[in-house]
């Protein structure tokens, strides 16, 4: 069973910056893709930004030239830099990781940005 934990949510005013953090139960070479989507009350989960194992990424629109993801394998974590944030960046921020074996989720972390 892979475990993904999630950190590094919080508070933030519009224009500040926050980095998550994934850090996962086996070594994410493992995984073909790992991702980040955000779920805010009310809405459907969404995709934010996508890493495939040869190290392409795939962004939403709205966070394009805002948010960079990145991956540490060495320390089989995923992370994402979030800057210029927005209120409507406010949700929860959920860690994903795919492989042949299944699809895993984190618990999710709260963003919240503040006007």
């Amino acid at each position: 069973q892979v475990q993904l934990v999630e950190s590094g949510g919080g508070l933030v005013q519009t224009g500040g910056f926050l980095r998550l953090s994934c850090v996962a139960s086996r070594s994410i070479f493992s995984f073909d893709v790992m991702g980040w989507y955000r779920q805010a009350p009310g809405k459907q989960r969404e995709l934010v930004e996508t890493i495939i194992s040869g190290g392409s990424t795939n962004y939403a629109d709205s966070v394009k030239g805002r948010f960079t993801i990145y991956r540490d394998n060495a320390k089989n974590t995923l992370y994402l830099q979030m800057n210029s944030l927005r209120p409507e960046d406010t949700a929860v921020y959920y860690c994903n990781a795919q492989s042949t074996r299944g699809r895993y989720w984190g618990q999710g972390t709260q963003v919240t940005v503040s006007s």
